[in-house]
């Protein structure tokens, strides 16, 4: 596989969603396929030799990444959705964002019971949303050592709401 300089296909959008939000677009890996295609086989080099049972996703550009990886992998994939888009009975956590607040949703009967899952998303900045996925899993009694994202701000400290887990990104940037 050849290496793929990722910066090259990460646009940073200034004052998105909001005044004084600099937003990293990953939509240009996701429209050239060798872009995407190292993302996802950079993925399967890394946890090739982890005990992964499942995947569980962020939504939405988390399913981007994950969905390719779980089937590669011969996985489940769980999904986290967004307040009221999952159909069945749920386990719902609300958490803070940078600059909002949300709440997020999983169906406990995808969760098996003292699983080992990856959690992917496509950006880790905070870790609110991802922080709030493991309590969901871990309510379902699953456990998430590892989390995944294809670009990490660890300036905005990230590592202080995920320190028991082992975060790897294929990106980072250390300042906006």
């Amino acid at each position: 596989m050849d290496k793929i300089n990722l910066d090259d296909y990460i646009r940073k959008v200034p004052n998105f969603p909001k005044e004084g939000v600099l937003f990293y677009d990953i939509t240009s890996i996701l429209t050239t396929p060798p872009a995407f295609r190292y993302c996802i086989e950079r993925m399967l080099e890394i946890y090739r030799d982890k005990q992964i049972d499942a995947v569980a996703a962020i939504e939405a550009r988390g399913f981007l990444f994950a969905a390719p990886f779980a089937c590669s992998f011969g996985i489940p994939l769980i999904l986290v959705r967004k307040k009221g888009k999952l159909p069945r009975k749920t386990l719902r956590k609300a958490f803070e964002l940078e600059y909002t607040s949300s709440e997020i949703e999983i169906h406990p009967e995808d969760v098996k019971k003292d699983s080992r899952i990856l959690l992917i998303d496509d950006l880790i900045a905070t870790g609110g949303t991802l922080s709030a996925a493991r309590e969901l899993l871990s309510e379902a009694g699953a456990e998430t050592p590892e989390i995944f994202g294809v670009v990490g701000l660890p300036f905005m400290h990230y590592e202080e709401k995920l320190k028991t887990a082992t975060i790897t990104t294929l990106i980072e940037y250390y300042s906006e």
